[in-house]
C-alpha cells in the first residue's frame, strides 16, 4: 500500500493577499498617518508629562508687622528655585481669597514677634495654608514649603534666636481636602473623561459610520441646514452625557463622600457647556476623517489622551515644559476640571470662574463655526 505526502500550499495566493492589504492601508492615508503619529505622540506626552516634581509653586506671606525675620523668610522662598513669590498680602483672609480663586498654592500667615515674658519670648506662631484640592500635589507643595521654613526657623531660633529664647511653631492646614482623600482629585477628572467619551468619541464614531454607509447622501436632497443636521445628531448624546453627570455626582456624594460646596445649578450648566464643546469637537473630527477607524483614532489622539495627560487630572501642569503647558491651554478638559474642583471643593462661583467659563464658551463658538462649515462642504461635495 503506497502513501503520498501532501504538497505544501503555494505561497502565491498568500503573498497576493498581503500585497492587497498593504495597498489598501497605504491608500487610507488618514489612518496610516494616525497610526504612525499616535505612538510618537504617546512617547512625547508620557516622556515629558509623567513627572512628580513641581515647579513654580506660588507662595504669599501675610504678616501684620513685617520685620527682619519676615524679610529673611521671603528671601529664602525667592531663592528656593521651586517657588514664585507673590507680593505681600494683608492677613489670613486675603490668603484664603487667593486660595479659593486658584491664584495661590501656599499661603503663610505670621503673627507679630512674640512678646517677652521674663527672660524668654513667647513662641512666634506661623500658619501654613496649602491648597490640597489635588492631594498629591498639595502634599508635595507642603513638603517643599516646610523644608524652606525649617531652614529659616533654624537660623532664626539658632544663631540669634537662641540668645533671645525665640522659637517658631509652624502649623500646617490643608485647605479644601484636609483628609487628603484621593476621590476628591479623581471625581472631577472622571466627569471630564466620561463626558469626553460619550460626546466627542461617540459622536465622531456615529457620524463617520453614517458616512461610510452612505446615509449622508440622503441629506443632500433634504431641506435641512447643516446646523440642523448637527443638532439632530448630537442632541441624544448631550442628553446621555447629562444623565451620566447626574449619576457620577450622586455616586461621588453618597459612596465616596465628595462634597459639593458650591452651586449644583452652576455645576450642571458648566457640564453642559463642556459637553457641547466636546460634541462640536466630535463633529469636526467626523467631518475631517473619511472612515470609522480614522475617526476613532483621531478622537482618541485629539480628545481622550490630552484630557488624561494635559488637563492636570493626574500630573501637575506646573511640572511640564513650557511647550506642553502652552498646548494644555487648548485642551477643554483642563478648564473644565478647574471649574468642577472649584465648585465642588472650594464652593466658588462665576466671579471666580469667569475666565474658565469664558475660555470654554470661546472654544464652543470656534468649534461650532468650523464644524458646520466643514460639514456643509462635505454635504455639498
Amino acid at each position: 500500500m503506497s502513501t503520498t505526502t501532501p504538497s505544501r500550499a503555494p505561497l502565491g495566493p498568500l503573498l497576493a493577499f498581503m500585497r492587497k492589504e498593504a495597498r489598501h492601508l497605504l491608500r487610507d492615508r488618514q489612518t496610516l498617518a494616525i497610526l504612525l503619529l499616535l505612538p510618537l505622540a504617546q512617547l512625547l506626552l508620557f516622556g515629558f508629562a509623567v513627572r512628580t516634581d513641581i515647579h513654580r509653586v506660588r507662595v504669599a506671606i501675610a504678616s501684620p508687622s513685617p520685620d527682619a525675620s519676615v524679610a529673611a523668610l521671603r528671601a529664602r522662598f525667592a531663592h528656593g528655585g521651586r517657588f514664585t513669590l507673590l507680593p505681600p498680602v494683608r492677613d489670613a483672609q486675603a490668603i484664603e481669597g487667593l486660595l479659593r480663586r486658584g491664584a495661590l498654592d501656599v499661603g503663610i500667615v505670621m503673627e507679630p514677634q512674640g512678646e517677652t515674658v521674663g527672660t524668654a519670648q513667647r513662641p512666634r506662631q506661623l500658619l501654613v495654608l496649602v491648597d490640597a484640592s489635588d492631594p498629591n500635589t498639595g502634599t508635595t507643595m507642603q513638603n517643599y514649603a516646610t523644608a524652606v521654613i525649617r531652614g529659616w526657623a533654624a537660623g532664626e531660633g539658632g544663631a540669634s534666636g537662641a540668645r533671645r529664647g525665640v522659637t517658631i511653631e509652624p502649623r500646617v492646614r490643608m485647605r479644601f481636602n484636609p483628609t487628603l482623600e484621593s476621590a476628591y482629585l479623581f471625581v472631577p477628572g472622571l466627569i471630564a473623561l466620561i463626558l469626553t467619551l460619550v460626546t466627542a468619541l461617540m459622536t465622531a464614531l456615529s457620524l463617520s459610520r453614517e458616512k461610510e454607509r452612505g446615509s449622508f447622501e440622503i441629506l443632500l436632497v433634504s431641506p435641512l441646514h447643516p446646523w440642523q443636521i448637527i443638532v439632530g445628531k448630537v442632541l441624544p448624546y448631550l442628553a446621555l452625557a447629562m444623565i451620566n453627570v447626574a449619576t457620577v455626582l450622586g455616586v461621588a456624594r453618597v459612596v465616596f463622600g465628595v462634597p459639593l460646596r458650591g452651586s449644583i445649578a452652576l455645576l450642571l450648566a458648566s457640564s453642559m457647556l463642556f459637553a457641547l464643546v466636546s460634541l462640536a469637537l466630535g463633529v469636526l473630527i467626523a467631518a475631517l476623517t473619511s472612515s470609522q477607524m480614522a475617526a476613532t483614532l483621531a478622537a482618541l489622539l485629539g480628545t481622550m489622551m490630552p484630557s488624561t495627560m494635559l488637563s492636570g487630572l493626574i500630573f501637575p501642569l506646573d511640572s511640564m515644559p513650557a511647550p506642553l503647558r502652552l498646548l494644555s491651554s487648548v485642551v477643554p478638559a483642563r478648564w473644565f476640571i478647574d471649574i468642577v474642583r472649584g465648585i465642588m471643593l472650594k464652593g466658588i462661583g462665576v466671579p471666580e470662574l469667569w475666565q474658565e467659563l469664558g475660555v470654554l464658551g470661546l472654544m464652543l463658538l470656534v468649534l461650532l463655526v468650523v464644524a458646520i462649515r466643514r460639514t456643509s462642504v462635505r454635504l455639498q461635495a
